[in-house]
């Protein structure tokens, strides 16, 4: 949030500004780094095809949902009050699983964000290490992150680290390079 980037900002500027020393702050975007990854493109492919299958699910419990409201309602007057009542708590029940199906799957804590984060895990340990590596080596205090809510109202590409991270991590930045302008 707001609050948060801008405590951030203070902290580190504070303290930089409080040891008189020269402190050296970098930037990484990892979004950008993420995107020349090989293995994030196939953690999205999974994540894409999961999504898909569960999203499949979905829409055969709505078709059912909806036929046995076409049928409730084409039929209602021929029901008995029971027979109504019935009907109308099997649609219910129903559409109770259909909620719970797309919660235990697509909510906050559901089965998507749950393997998302597992299977990225590794990829961005890697990405930390390599971050750590980049800016031991270069000299940096500090390194934020131009993909998070840290609000950058100014930044020099010269401190951009990501290309020195993806280098880091193994990964062949020749082209990168040349397309990014770094």
């Amino acid at each position: 949030t707001m609050k948060q980037a801008s405590l951030i900002l203070t902290i580190l500027f504070g303290i930089a500004g409080a040891t008189n020393a020269q402190q050296k702050i970098g930037y990484v975007d990892t979004e950008f780094i993420l995107r020349q990854v090989p293995e994030y493109a196939t953690v999205q492919q999974n994540m894409d095809r999961l999504a898909a299958e569960w999203n499949n699910e979905i829409n055969r419990i709505q078709r059912e949902i909806d036929a046995a409201c076409q049928e409730y309602h084409r039929r209602e007057l021929l029901y008995t009050a029971d027979e109504r009542a019935g009907k109308q708590e099997e649609i219910i029940l129903k559409e109770e699983e259909l909620e719970q199906f797309r919660i235990r799957h697509f909510g906050p804590e559901g089965e998507l964000f749950k393997r998302q984060e597992q299977m990225m895990r590794p990829i961005q340990e890697r990405i930390l290490e390599a971050v750590d590596e980049a800016a031991t080596s270069g000299g940096y205090d500090y390194v934020l992150d131009k993909s998070s809510s840290t609000i950058f109202l100014f930044y020099r590409d010269q401190y951009n680290l990501s290309i020195e991270v993806l280098e880091e991590m193994g990964i062949d930045t020749e082209n990168i390079r040349a397309t990014a302008g770094n």
